[in-house]
């Protein structure tokens, strides 16, 4: 066992701009959704170059469900995925009683097959859903030009990119219906728990303001700020309670500033991790092409059968030597819900089984310093010298 202190697979990195911001919405009274949350959507779409609306909610996840359900999907709707993917992804069809139809990933770069997309088509597909696996851009020049052709919604699932470009466009500002960002602790900016739902449609847009909280017809911040008694609201849908509280959103505001400046760190130790592992027997990550950006939430690793260690035991090595790995990931064909509900088996995405048998995902994330670095690179050169 290592002497040394236990390196984490992930860490955020919180300064004193966001625990003054948090203290602050304390103080103000405003905890629940108001002045900061309103503050912090404005900000995300200024981020994102304008001309987009963003909604704050408590998850991705509940970004996705209102997704998906102001688009209309509902019972007997098909939605093809990645099985190369969280359960998330897949679980929001479910929610709305629609069908989750998973398809294989491109080896190249863990994400969704287009082919595979154009393959699963029926006349019960009602959407796609890419996931920016990592941080890399899917081939959305690809994904929007079947969905025009098939008259399909898309619904990006970009939990992992921020602040990820494709073709030079930001992550967010594609012709997709919605686009869906995370700030879960060991995203690429956090607000702890919390999300953000993009869309240029003003009436989907509207939708899942109505559906963020309750189905009321007018949220909670206009209803106590008015200066007039406006006591009354109505219920005109059955919606959830998937508002984002002020405090997480003052988090998020700073984290947002300093988000251009984690992705260059975050690329800068990527390109020194490409450096210092070249040669060995594994097969590194894609980058994004040239002029794009990648948002590096994951590192991932393939160990090659001449490696000589399962994967399995590579991350018990490391473990014992201090340094945490983890898997991204279980592929959802595995699951067994998903396996007895959907009817899949291995067999049926052959790319996505091997990637997930020689997958492992090293530390990567901003406090790093490069001493760290040089420990999981030598850590890792260690574990496969003695294997």
């Amino acid at each position: 066992m290592s002497d040394e202190k236990f390196l984490p697979f992930a860490l955020p990195e919180i300064g004193e701009e966001e625990i003054a911001e948090v203290v602050d919405a304390i103080r103000s009274g405003w905890v629940t959704t108001g002045p900061k949350t309103r503050q912090f959507e404005q900000n995300f779409s200024e981020f994102l170059g304008g001309g987009v609306e963003s909604i704050a909610v408590n998850s991705a996840t509940a970004g996705l469900h209102l997704a998906l359900e102001a688009i209309g999907i509902g019972p007997g709707d098909e939605v093809i995925l990645p099985t190369y993917t969280f359960t998330a992804t897949a679980e929001v069809v479910r929610y709305l009683g629609g069908t989750p139809v998973f398809v294989d990933v491109l080896e190249s770069t863990f994400n969704i097959d287009p082919q595979a997309i154009v393959a699963a088509i029926t006349p019960k597909t009602k959407a796609i859903m890419p996931v920016h696996f990592a941080g890399l851009s899917c081939d959305m020049d690809a994904i929007l030009s079947i969905a025009k052709q098939h008259g399909l919604r898309v619904v990006e699932d970009a939990a992992h990119a921020l602040p990820t470009t494709w073709r030079g466009c930001k992550i967010g500002k594609l012709a997709s219906d919605f686009t869906v960002f995370s700030f879960y602790a060991n995203k690429t900016m956090t607000t702890g728990e919390g999300g953000m739902v993009v869309t240029a449609d003003a009436e989907l847009a509207k939708r899942c303001k109505i559906m963020r909280l309750h189905g009321i017809s007018k949220d909670a911040f206009d209803r106590y700020v008015s200066k007039t008694p406006a006591w009354f609201y109505e219920i005109v849908a059955p919606g959830f309670k998937y508002n984002m509280s002020d405090i997480a959103a003052a988090m998020g505001i700073h984290q947002l500033h300093r988000l251009p400046g984690f992705q260059v760190k975050r690329e800068l130790m990527a390109q020194a991790y490409n450096s210092a592992l070249a040669g060995l027997p594994i097969c590194l990550p894609p980058d994004a092409a040239a002029g794009d950006l990648h948002a590096r939430h994951l590192y991932p690793i393939r160990l090659l059968p001449e490696c000589g260690v399962s994967r399995d035991t590579f991350i018990e090595e490391m473990a014992k030597r201090g340094i945490g790995c983890s898997v991204h990931f279980i592929p959802l064909h595995l699951h067994p819900y998903w396996k007895e509900s959907c009817a899949v088996t291995p067999e049926m995405f052959p790319v996505a089984q091997r990637l997930f048998e020689q997958e492992v995902s090293i530390p990567l994330y901003t406090k790093m310093t490069e001493e760290d670095l040089l420990r999981v690179v030598n850590s890792i050169r260690s574990v496969l010298n003695n294997a």
